[in-house]
């Protein structure tokens, strides 16, 4: 098909209206000799219209169009009553007491956005329309007209599918609640939310039901398997004392069983004689359906024969609103010196140390299998004392924990954390110190290797995504670190590449990585390798 008109049509104008040229049969040319002045329309050219459709040969037709004249904007005239200048600056740059200016190009998608706006606030079928249209000399005037309807509110939420789904998720983590204005966008937000949980999935959008007096949203969910297993145990018998040794680790994680939304957390890893980490967490959110949750975590931490350090916790969380949660609590540490004689100038000793916590993170989501959590910030707070040899020294620890995902586009996205952990003490002790170094904190070093009474890591990844299953990504973390018991400072360096691929036994994750310091040169044989599969079960 060729097009004409009654002046030239200019490549700019023509590449606007996404002009089809070649039609596998008639009826589909016809339908974009119908379609094109519409499209006229929308430019500003009001007056276009099809002249004649002639057949130039068997295979070639000429659409001959008057354009007419393009006006260029739109002044649309509202009434404050309805419309505030705040709303209307949203769609239009200029804005007067009476009216406002609308580029013909966006008038269609800035209407559409106002109507939405309108319904955000309750209004589930206002409608607008542009009234007594009128020709000036480049552009139109109209008036804005609506009809607001009748407003809403939710009055009743309604779960299909997961009869036992914890209600309280639905309106603490999601937001959904009764009494709330109905909003239609809010509702799929909700909805992703639901999906982001893990142990539950919806199965469609959600649905509302009017009655005259009544609305009724309908959310329809399954259930879904989200307990996690993954590990490696191994046995060995130690030379020295012939007894039975665990190496390896072991991390398990059982969520919503109980159709509560409770959580339960087993985490072990040993390397044998060096260093052995237990770790166990139990989560109770939503007590008697408010807010308000509780948790209790154990931690014990063994070094080789130098000191074991036990860790307990117990927090009363607070669900500020779907994104954003804070915590208070209780913290204790008990450690004990297990070397049989004292060594000169050692800086480990028995301590008991007792801290009140508070805290709160931010944490927003994203539907992505593989990267579930677009951005993360969390705050930690402990102000207590440490007790050690009857004599009692104040202390405070402060952590900071801060993460992103920039995604460029589809396949290309980077990953950015930051991590920065400090004790303000009079005095300092090693094993009271933060342990940092490994896949959770900076990659190419032994795990928990570092002892530190201030840290800070950075951790980034440039990740492309092949498909929905499979990614690479580079692997650059710095970090910098005090020890004040040994009296230095360093800065440390890491350089790598990983890989993550979703199996049908879960996500397995393949870290390559070689950490370097100030005082130590690039040694191949410094590589390390971490390896990690989680499966749901």
């Amino acid at each position: 098909m060729e097009i004409s008109a009654e002046r030239p049509i200019s490549k700019e104008l023509k590449d606007s209206l996404f002009i089809t040229n070649t039609f596998k049969d008639y009826s589909s040319l016809q339908k974009e000799v119908d379609t094109l002045p519409q499209k006229l329309e929308r430019l500003g050219f009001i007056e276009s219209k099809l002249k004649s459709l002639i057949k130039k040969n068997d295979s070639t037709y000429i659409a001959d169009y008057l354009f007419g004249k393009k006006y260029q904007y739109i002044k649309v005239y509202y009434n404050d009553v309805f419309f505030s200048r705040k709303e209307l600056q949203k769609i239009a740059s200029e804005v007067t007491e009476t009216y406002f200016i609308l580029p013909f190009e966006t008038t269609e998608a800035s209407l559409q956005k106002l109507n939405v706006l309108k319904t955000e606030e309750g209004n589930a079928f206002a409608t607008l329309n542009l009234s007594n249209l009128q020709v000036e000399e480049n552009h139109l005037s109209a008036m804005l007209e609506f009809e607001s309807g009748q407003k809403r509110s939710l009055d009743s939420l309604v779960v299909k599918g997961y009869e036992k789904f914890p209600k309280s998720f639905l309106k603490y983590y999601a937001g959904a609640k009764t009494g709330k204005t109905f909003d239609k966008e809010k509702l799929k937000e909700q909805n992703t939310a639901i999906n982001n949980l893990g142990f539950a999935k919806t199965t469609k959008a959600p649905e509302v039901l009017f009655r005259k007096e009544t609305t009724t949203a309908y959310f329809y969910i399954e259930k879904q398997n989200n307990n996690l297993f993954d590990g490696i145990l191994g046995f060995a018998t130690d030379e020295d004392t012939q007894r039975l040794q665990f190496n390896g680790y072991l991390n398990l994680e059982l969520n919503n069983n109980l159709n509560y939304g409770e959580q339960l957390l087993i985490n072990y890893k040993s390397d044998g004689s060096d260093q052995q980490n237990f770790r166990v967490k139990a989560t109770l959110p939503y007590l008697f359906r408010t807010p308000f949750g509780i948790s209790g975590e154990l931690k014990i931490f063994k070094r080789d024969s130098t000191f074991v350090t036990t860790e307990q916790q117990a927090r009363l969380n607070y669900q500020i609103n779907p994104v954003s949660n804070a915590y208070i609590g209780y913290k204790g540490y008990e450690s004990s010196n297990l070397l049989d004689e004292i060594e000169v100038g050692s800086t480990v000793e028995d301590f008991n140390s007792r801290f009140f916590i508070a805290g709160a993170s931010f944490i927003k989501r994203q539907g992505d299998a593989l990267f579930p959590i677009k951005t993360e910030l969390t705050l930690d707070s402990e102000i207590g004392s440490r007790e050690l040899e009857n004599t009692s020294e104040d202390q405070i620890k402060l952590s900071v924990l801060a993460s992103t995902i920039f995604n460029l586009n589809l396949n290309n996205s980077i990953f950015i954390r930051n991590k920065t952990d400090v004790l303000f003490s009079e005095t300092y002790i090693t094993n009271e110190l933060f342990r940092f170094g490994g896949i959770n904190s900076i990659r190419g070093f032994n795990e928990n290797s570092i002892d530190a009474s201030l840290l800070s890591t950075l951790n980034t990844e440039y990740r492309y995504r092949f498909n929905s299953g499979l990614y690479i990504h580079s692997i650059l973390d710095f970090g910098y670190f005090q020890n004040q018991t040994l009296n230095i400072e360093q800065n440390l360096y890491s350089a790598g590449i990983g890989l993550g691929i979703q199996t049908k036994a879960g996500i397995l994750k393949l870290n390559i990585a070689n950490g370097i310091s100030e005082q130590q040169n690039f040694n191949f044989s410094n590589t390390k390798i971490h390896l990690s599969l989680t499966s749901k079960f």
